[in-house]
């Protein structure tokens, strides 16, 4: 009986030796590939690749900026530690792979023992950065995982992009937001493989991009005495009284420019002209046809007073835009040239001498003489030029782009002309419109842009031919800012808009589907939480009459 009572004893010590060691064991923590935007090719393999301190991480030269950004997000994401030494254990490896075609192509490879992200240059090798990424658990993103093995499931994916022009704009004048916002901005749009952030510095309501040279820019243009409250169309005009304004140092613009730098996107710079230069006209008022003083602009809309076509004006603007090529090397500059109303140069005898003078029909030839002569002065410092699609009056250069923001009319006219193409319509790209029908959405300037239509959207006419449609290079996300006053509301207007935008240009026709889209988009969002993204959460389901394309 003793001996019976032993062997239960120990058998029942041996059972709670193994529940405990069962119980003590670190669960693996593997999330479900759900990657935005969805790859060309990827297929989950059998296996997991366990992070630990055991990982060897190597990579060439070329993509040493991909590299450190991963290496960064590891360790600073968790307690792991990636050593450089060679090791018969596991590694993360980058490689030049000269037989992907794409200039922004990567393929990555997860296996058990090696994660290894191959691509023809340093874009490339961000973007297969930016997918692993999503392999990662959310909590990576601000270093709260815990105490479990991660792994990364095994996954063979071969990407690249649809379009090569895949970006988002920001107003900054209407309101403005601090530089964290704007690194915090451009890593959502690295996170999405966006490659370039269109950035809008002037306007009527402010100028917030320093330049040495005019010093009054800053301490007079880039402050507006009040701002309009409530919708613009709203009759009478109230205001708030309170002084609004800012600038970026030159300092936090090279910032900013790095940081998006080491994250693959390209930084373009908006300076406006002719029009929507008031606020530049208050602070210098010789640049204008009539030298009469003029207040930056305290409510939203299209001006009278715009650059006059003095030589003291393109003075000014060539010395602007040489401190902008010295902060920007970005091989374009965006110049503006749309809602530039002629009332000042029909009444200006100095304007009205340069079109007889220069032989022009009319103020939309001298537009065309003052574009065409920023694009020269640009293209001999290297650059080139993008205007809103009102720079096609007139004629243009061949070598400007145009960005596309009054429909398929202007996309048509621009790609027929063989002129590069950014289509930005306003009914379909301005995150500034209401995304829901819900009466608690936050005020917007207008129009009905929910979720689903924006990833329906085709950047290419069907009007164009196959020749043709090779000048539609991409498209953008829009976001003017007059009623869209905290970093919060930008990103409540832009996520998860951008997000299916990304979608659009990014991946191919026939691995898009807006239920399964939905399906990554709710793991998507699991992020965006641990990030700290004020994203909306109206998903509205429409009806075929709610499309007009």
């Amino acid at each position: 009986m003793s001996f019976f009572i032993i062997r239960i004893q120990y058998l029942s010590y041996a059972i709670f030796i193994f529940l405990f060691t069962s119980c003590i064991k670190k669960e693996i923590n593997t999330i479900k590939p759900s990657i935005i935007p969805v790859p060309v090719v990827q297929n989950i393999q059998d296996g997991v690749f366990e992070l630990d301190n055991s990982i060897t991480f190597n990579s060439e030269e070329v993509f040493k900026p991909a590299a450190d950004f991963l290496k960064s997000y590891i360790e600073n994401g968790s307690l792991i530690k990636l050593n450089t030494e060679a090791s018969n254990t596991k590694s993360i490896l980058f490689i030049v792979d000269e037989s992907i075609e794409n200039i922004e192509g990567y393929k990555l490879t997860v296996t058990s023992k090696k994660i290894i992200i191959s691509a023809k240059n340093l874009k490339g090798a961000f973007w297969g950065v930016q997918t692993l990424r999503q392999l990662f658990p959310p909590c990576f993103e601000n270093n709260s995982c815990g105490d479990f093995i991660v792994g990364i499931q095994a996954i063979k994916i071969e990407d690249e992009p649809k379009f090569k022009y895949r970006g988002m704009h920001l107003d900054v004048v209407r309101h403005m937001f601090s530089v964290n916002f704007i690194k915090k901005y451009i890593d959502m749009l690295s996170l999405l493989k966006m490659n370039t952030f269109h950035w809008h510095l002037t306007d009527d309501q402010g100028w917030r991009i320093e330049i040495k040279k005019y010093p009054k820019l800053g301490t007079h243009a880039a402050f507006r005495k009040e701002t309009l409250v409530g919708h613009g169309s709203e009759k009478p005009f109230r205001y708030d009284g309170k002084p609004y304004g800012g600038i970026y140092t030159q300092n936090e613009i090279k910032d900013i420019v790095a940081y998006a730098t080491s994250r693959g996107i390209t930084v373009i710079p908006e300076i406006e002209l002719p029009g929507h230069s008031q606020a530049a006209i208050s602070a210098y008022p010789e640049l204008g046809c009539t030298g009469q003083d003029v207040e930056v602009a305290t409510r939203w809309g299209v001006f009278e007073d715009i650059y006059c076509t003095k030589e003291g004006t393109f003075k000014f603007i060539e010395d602007v835009l040489d401190e902008v090529i010295e902060l920007f090397p970005s091989k374009y500059i965006h110049i503006g040239g749309d809602e530039a109303p002629k009332t000042r140069w029909k009444e200006c005898a100095y304007c009205q001498s340069v079109i007889i003078k220069k032989g022009l029909h009319d103020e939309h030839e001298l537009q065309n003489y003052f574009i065409s002569r920023i694009e020269k002065y640009l293209n001999n410092k290297g650059r080139q030029i993008i205007g809103w699609d009102e720079i096609l009056e007139g004629g243009i250069a061949p070598n400007a782009t145009v960005m596309s923001w009054r429909g398929d009319k202007s996309t048509i006219s621009a790609a027929k002309q063989k002129h590069d193409v950014i289509v930005t319509t306003r009914e379909y790209n301005y995150f500034n419109r209401y995304q829901s029908k819900s009466k608690t959405e936050p005020l917007a300037i207008g129009g009905y842009l929910p979720l689903e239509m924006v990833y329906n959207i085709n950047p290419i006419p069907k009007e164009l031919n196959e020749n043709e449609m090779k000048y539609v290079i991409g498209a953008q996300g829009n976001v003017w800012t007059e009623y869209i006053k905290t970093s919060e509301d930008v990103e409540y207007m832009v996520f998860p808009r951008a997000i299916a935008l990304s979608e659009v240009l990014w991946s191919k026709d026939e691995q898009k589907s807006y239920s399964d889209f939905l399906s990554r988009l709710t793991s998507f969002k699991k992020r965006m939480d641990v990030i700290g993204v004020n994203y909306s959460k109206h998903i509205d389901r429409l009806d075929k009459s709610d499309f007009k394309k």
